[in-house]
């Protein structure tokens, strides 16, 4: 018969802070796993002791084979960003579950403040690329950290988005003897280090007051709020086409999105705010364009990663796509469309954005060589502009909107042609 595997949640206090039911279960049980940190704790159990180190998977199979009673040690509440979730996945129906206390929850009782309405992103072993986007214009957000990502490292990366709106509570060690806690504001935490902090602790963001949060930009931002290249503007996808587009890549919250030929990156910051939980790469040729996707992308809090390269160089480095948006080629369409094609994840779009007819003939053939299908919309628009005392439109240049996906194979027709076929 298995036997239920106990994943226990520790405090930095060890044995004084569990109360004695959990206490009962380690002195009972036959093997006890954990970190270094958490078994010195109970060095004196007459239990097995299994170290805990990089490899889960092969933790997870001398679980799966293991007849004794055993308990892993985990740190706070096991579900919450900790182990216990991964071994209930792995082994369902062995796992049973007897959390402590989290760090973000005492870190919130020590402020005397409810942490019901707050935003928790764990930076433990995360890159912290792109949690500006996941966190611009929340009130109050809570941070596991680690030795990389600490707290005088996040104070300087949100500064560097103008996120001054925000002032830190940092708890080191909460619960243990070496408990230490305090308010911050962003630039005097940014000009610590590492070795100002201990390795544990969270980070706690709170909007000073409700007034000082920024703009909340809408889907479709004003052409005028980009920084562009003068003295000749327009080098830019214009708002109604960038939205039309953006519909067209049909984007999910964790999409991985490149945008070729970025300019000023207009489009790859709208969908990077659209995509929070996933990641946008973008390519431009030109330095100066380049410049500007910069400082637009610092403006509107988008964390993206922007490479100067004429495609398709430069895209070798970027992950497998689940859309990509192509504002210009440079004259490299068809090696391009190639490219993008062979990387294109499963289920993913293609937008292509052409202005003459021989582009569009050109990326409709190469998307046919391709097995791809094309959807063409020609978006033909006008903005109004006052003359006198009334109004008259003046036309952007039309533009074709190409939205390619991969035909589905003889085998994968639709519900549609399945109709079609059996009337």
């Amino acid at each position: 018969m298995e036997n239920t595997i106990v994943v226990m949640g520790v405090g930095d206090d060890g044995r004084a802070g569990l109360p004695d039911a959990y206490l009962q279960r380690i002195a009972q049980c036959g093997v006890l796993v954990g970190g270094e940190r958490q078994l010195e704790m109970f060095h004196d159990s007459p239990a097995e002791k299994v170290t805990i180190r990089s490899g889960l998977g092969e933790l997870v199979e001398q679980l799966r084979n293991e007849s004794r009673s055993t308990v892993v040690l985990a740190s706070g509440d096991p579900l919450f960003y900790g182990i216990g979730g991964y071994l209930a996945a792995k082994l369902p129906g062995r796992i049973e579950v007897l959390p402590f206390v989290s760090s973000v929850q005492l870190a919130f009782a020590r402020i005397g403040e409810g942490w019901h309405d707050a935003f928790t992103v764990s930076l433990h072993g995360r890159p912290i690329r792109g949690l500006v986007q996941r966190i611009d214009g929340k009130p109050k957000v809570a941070l596991l950290t680690d030795e990389i990502n600490h707290p005088a490292a996040v104070a300087a990366y949100l500064l560097e988005y103008g996120m001054t709106e925000y002032e830190a509570f940092v708890a080191e060690h909460l619960g243990g003897e070496k408990e230490r806690t305090g308010w911050y504001g962003l630039t005097d935490l940014a000009a610590l280090s590492s070795g100002d902090f201990a390795p544990l602790n969270v980070v706690v963001l709170r909007a000073k007051s409700p007034g000082v949060m920024p703009p909340a930009w809408p889907l479709g931002i004003d052409d005028a709020e980009f920084a562009q290249r003068k003295p000749d503007k327009g080098l830019i996808t214009k708002r109604e086409v960038r939205v039309l587009s953006i519909a067209a890549l049909g984007l999910k919250r964790d999409s991985i999105v490149w945008d070729i030929g970025t300019c000023t990156g207009s489009v790859a910051i709208e969908a990077a705010r659209l995509c929070p939980e996933g990641a946008v790469y973008a390519v431009e040729k030109n330095e100066g364009d380049l410049a500007n996707a910069r400082e637009n992308a610092r403006k509107f809090r988008t964390d993206i990663t922007l490479v100067h390269a004429k495609a398709p160089e430069g895209l070798e480095s970027f992950p497998d796509p689940d859309a990509v948006f192509i504002g210009g080629s440079g004259g490299e369409l068809r090696d391009l469309l190639a490219l993008c094609c062979s990387r294109l994840r499963q289920g993913g779009t293609i937008v292509l954005n052409a202005v003459t007819i021989e582009n569009l003939a050109a990326a409709a053939q190469a998307f046919a060589d391709e097995g791809f299908r094309a959807d063409i919309t020609l978006a033909q628009l006008s903005r109004s502009k006052p003359i006198l005392d009334m109004t008259r439109f003046e036309s952007l240049n039309p533009v074709y909107i190409i939205a390619a996906r991969r035909k589905p194979a003889d085998h994968e027709c639709t519900l549609t042609d399945r109709k079609e076929t059996s009337r």
